[in-house]
């Protein structure tokens, strides 16, 4: 018997490089948005409920857009990321306006969501395959302890406009042993990783796996959250104004911790994704390609 599987979109970024929302920019030929394909290949793969993670105040807007068209095909729910979602003694410093990161994003749905779950970014296209092979985690292998992460290979996942913020991913025996937040970009026919916390840039392969927030996760994760906020606000006083709590940071610290284990499963799927305005012409090439392949009809939600 098939368990239930949500999928959590984290829609609460602005889109700051694209000078937009960039979640609900029409690319599709009848006004579909990248995350109408991400949630048509998790239907595909078996998921049953979606959760936005959204700011309260574009509430309205999704729910008038990509939810009125998806509502018909799979369970909705919605939770809103706010920044005063704090543990109990804390309040937001005066000055705070970002959101808090990914894990904070991720604990905003820890009441939505009781089935095994996969995560994704709003404005990112991770490929149908992708969907299927973290569904089949969740099926089968997904423990308290034991979560899965898709490993992209780099260059399926740059721009020719600019830099992109990728986890360089490194492995042992098909587990995650250690993840590199980054700036990467290919220079000079090379690609370069400039790690975020400043230590020295390095040259990775075309196909070193690099993470899209793809993650497999059971309920667990929530609990390991909410333990590891306090330090995490402890630990970055000095730069409260600006400092994210990250999902894949914390995955990496709880690997080390041996508190976890996650299995990195490798994809040939080709990322397609907005990170500057630039990029839009190209991403509407690539859908109207998959539509020309058969994969994607060009009304997706026009009922047959």
């Amino acid at each position: 018997m098939k368990k239930d599987m949500t999928l959590l979109i984290m829609a609460a970024g602005m889109g700051s490089r694209f000078g937009g929302l960039k979640q609900i920019e029409p690319f599709g030929p009848s006004g579909e948005f990248i995350i109408d394909y991400s949630i048509y290949d998790a239907i595909i793969a078996g998921f049953n409920k979606v959760v936005f993670v959204i700011k309260r105040e574009n509430y309205t807007i999704f729910k008038e857009t990509v939810s009125s068209r998806i509502e018909p095909f799979i369970q909705v729910e919605y939770c809103f990321q706010e920044l005063d979602d704090l543990p109990v003694g804390y309040t937001v410093p005066a000055g705070r306006t970002k959101p808090w990161g990914t894990a904070h994003a991720i604990l905003a749905a820890k009441d939505k969501i009781k089935e095994n779950f996969a995560i994704i970014n709003a404005d990112d296209f991770y490929g149908r395959e992708a969907f299927l092979d973290i569904a089949a985690f969740l099926q089968e292998e997904v423990k308290e302890d034991t979560y899965a992460i898709i490993g992209y290979e780099v260059e399926k996942t740059l721009t020719e406009h600019g830099s992109v913020k990728r986890a360089v991913l490194t492995n042992q025996n098909a587990f995650l042993e250690s993840l590199i937040e980054s700036s990467v970009q290919k220079i000079d026919g090379q690609i370069i990783a400039s790690p975020l916390d400043g230590r020295i840039p390095f040259s990775i392969s075309n196909i070193h796996p690099v993470s899209l927030n793809l993650f497999g996760f059971s309920p667990s994760i929530f609990a390991f959250i909410e333990k590891n906020f306090i330090p995490f606000l402890e630990e970055n006083k000095e730069d409260i104004l600006t400092c994210e709590y990250l999902i894949p940071s914390l995955i990496c610290n709880l690997i080390k911790q041996k508190e976890i284990k996650v299995k990195l499963i490798p994809t040939k799927s080709e990322w397609f994704g907005v990170t500057y305005k630039e990029d839009k012409e190209n991403v509407v090439k690539k859908i109207k390609k998959e539509i020309a392949c058969g994969k994607y009809k060009d009304n997706l939600w026009k009922r047959v």
